[in-house]
């Protein structure tokens, strides 16, 4: 820690820190607006900086910790969050047109928690338009710190880029086929999918409902455990929100891996998988079992189907959340979203009836495999982050091809719990990334079995700036 940048410290690292009045909120709060303020005219992680508002909570974090009520390991600690989540006061813009006037009068749950907790929202990050994967024209397209030719991440891609470059501690991101995880393993961050209905989406601009999950996105597993800590938790504001306790999400973070049973599929992870990320994840996995963990085969379906089948369903269900605005105002809206809109509106309650077969078909098969095993292994993406354009990515949309989502489409479709981490650097000096699937609510088990992997390896501590 005292050879690491302050920007670059974990929520861990400067939580304790600030409890122990070694630095001040304040502080630690005006170091990151004078990063942002640096670096994301660049970067373009931030749609909205909110300057006064962070200054504010920052002066009031520092007496309230100073009069010796200290909250928690988020009190006074930088963070921000995706432009879904509603704030008081604050454009909650969805990276879309349609909404850029749209203030709401009262806080979402997950940001209404950060709030209780202590924490120093910085701002709103920007994203695709309605979350999907295309940018409206109007705004901006936040730039991968590891190169800004590289993809950055899809939906919560402001969440992975500001992470990654320490404009912020953590985030928030929202994962509906990937996009807690796409930018998680494109800027080199940590990122947990929580078990759909773990963290409240009251609040919280929709994708599609019944697939849609929010989630932070970290510099390590052990900060990813305490965001999630704060946000999860039944909310009778949203009653798809479970009733399960929350439990310790940093229980057992210092335990070792042995016996935990770790389920490999060496054709799934391979097939159709870049060869360096492949034999990096692999890596991971045999490093793993060194330090005690069993490795065992299993076989997973075809994905294929369950991914077309994604496609029917997200953009219907996205249909549906857009149904006040489109097609009444579709001159508004970008052209990859507009496709995606108009994909959605042309499909039957017969199409969407087949293509949920096919979800509890997935969510069957995955159940039988995770009955044998604690937890999956897999590449969190097929590739490490490819060269983009800002003309691809404003659209139109491209012919369907959800290939990109076998790693992560089934498990949306399930709601497990998954976590991915950074695994290495590729020839060309790209981050990979490694997943871990676990079962339902078994968050704390992901965060412990991160913990290790990281403390073996210390892939995190390779940051793009």
């Amino acid at each position: 820690m005292p050879d690491t940048p302050l920007h670059y410290q974990t929520i861990m690292e400067v939580g304790a820190r600030l409890r122990s009045r070694e630095i001040s909120p304040v502080e630690l709060t005006q170091t990151i607006l004078d990063r942002i303020e640096t670096l994301d005219g660049d970067l373009k992680s931030y749609a909205t900086v909110m300057t006064d508002s962070a200054m504010a909570s920052a002066r009031a974090a520092e007496a309230e910790i100073a009069a010796g009520n200290y909250r928690g390991r988020l009190h006074g600690v930088p963070i921000a969050v995706k432009d879904l989540c509603f704030t008081t006061g604050v454009a909650t813009m969805g990276g879309t047109k349609v909404l850029r006037d749209f203030v709401p009068g009262f806080d979402g749950t997950v940001v209404r928690k950060l709030n209780a907790a202590g924490a120093v929202i910085l701002g709103k990050l920007n994203l695709t338009e309605g979350a999907m994967a295309g940018y409206n024209p109007e705004f901006d397209i936040p730039l991968n710190p590891w190169g800004a030719d590289r993809w950055s991440g899809a939906s919560s891609s402001g969440s992975g880029v500001a992470t990654a470059a320490g404009l912020c501690y953590g985030s928030l991101g929202s994962d509906t086929g990937g996009s807690i995880r796409f930018p998680s393993a494109a800027c080199g961050t940590v990122g947990i999918k929580p078990t759909w209905g773990r963290v409240s989406r009251y609040g919280v601009l929709a994708l599609a409902e019944s697939l849609d999950h929010v989630g932070p996105m970290t510099r390590s597993a052990a900060d990813a455990g305490v965001m999630l800590q704060v946000i999860s938790g039944h909310d009778p504001n949203d009653p798809t929100s479970l009733a399960a306790l929350v439990p310790n999400m940093l229980h057992g973070l210092d335990e070792r891996v042995q016996g935990v049973r770790i389920g490999v599929d060496e054709r799934y992870i391979g097939d159709g998988v870049d060869s360096e990320l492949a034999t990096a994840v692999m890596e991971g996995a045999r490093l793993l079992e060194g330090l005690g963990a069993r490795l065992m085969p299993v076989r997973m379906p075809d994905t294929e189907p369950f991914s077309r089948a994604w496609g029917v369903l997200c953009s219907a269900e996205a249909a549906a959340a857009h149904s006040e605005t489109f097609p009444s105002r579709a001159d508004e809206y970008g052209p990859w979203f507009r496709g995606w809109l108009e994909k959605g509106s042309s499909y039957s309650a017969v199409d969407y009836a087949i293509a949920n077969y096919a979800r509890l078909a997935c969510n069957g098969s995955l159940h039988e495999i995770l009955d044998g095993v604690d937890v999956l292994v897999c590449p969190s993406t097929t590739t490490p982050p490819g060269r983009v354009t800002q003309e691809a990515l404003y659209g139109p949309m491209e012919e369907d091809d959800w290939t990109w989502g076998r790693f992560t489409i089934p498990y949306d479709f399930s709601g497990a719990p998954t976590i991915s981490l950074p695994c290495g650097l590729n020839g060309e000096g790209l981050p990979l990334s490694i997943q871990f699937v676990g079962k339902r609510l078994t968050e704390p088990l992901l965060v412990q079995i991160g913990h290790a992997y990281e403390e073996a390896t210390q892939h995190r501590l390779q940051p793009p700036l």
